[in-house]
């Protein structure tokens, strides 16, 4: 399975692992070509983010392996993108 780009809802200590040392992580796996990292959230141990991964035949499974090596834990996938092309998603108005 071609996975193109992974969303996912990833939760980190405040200090450890910097944005830095994550995004680090994640872009060693095979087939991840860019990573973007948004901050969702922070309280007063926690910090909440969106994840956003793409390349070409993402290994998920070492993508996951990684964050959690770093320290950090995944919530959620919450878009997968997967095929020889990324269909953006069109929002639809009720």
């Amino acid at each position: 399975m071609n996975i193109r780009r992974l969303i996912l809802d990833v939760g980190k200590g405040l200090t450890k692992p910097t944005l830095v040392d994550l995004s680090k992580a994640i872009s060693s796996v095979k087939g991840v070509d860019g990573v973007n990292i948004s901050v969702t959230e922070i309280d007063i141990e926690t910090m909440g983010l969106n994840v956003t991964i793409e390349g070409s035949n993402i290994d998920y499974e070492d993508v996951i392996k990684e964050i959690e090596n770093s320290g950090a834990v995944v919530h959620s996938v919450d878009e997968l993108a997967v095929g020889s092309k990324l269909i953006e998603n069109i929002r639809r108005e009720n």
